[in-house]
């Protein structure tokens, strides 16, 4: 499970460079900037959502969110 935007940073480079993919065509893919990718691999905490998930879904990558209140 990953808590903050440094981790989530980590799996977006990790991902990336595991594809063999530079910034610059990562952002080419999910239609944003070089800019907004490094500051998504550097964990900066004010970035737009649905960016975010423009980038993850170029990578292949799945979002889940759980309720850790709905079975209590």
């Amino acid at each position: 499970m990953l808590t903050s935007m440094e981790e989530i940073g980590n799996l977006i480079r990790e991902t990336r460079k595991k594809q063999g993919l530079s910034q610059e065509d990562l952002a080419g893919i999910s239609g944003t900037g070089r800019r907004f990718i490094s500051d998504v691999e550097n964990g900066k905490n004010n970035i737009q959502v649905g960016k975010l998930l423009l980038v993850i879904g170029a990578l292949g990558l799945n979002l889940y969110i759980f309720n850790k209140w709905a079975n209590k």
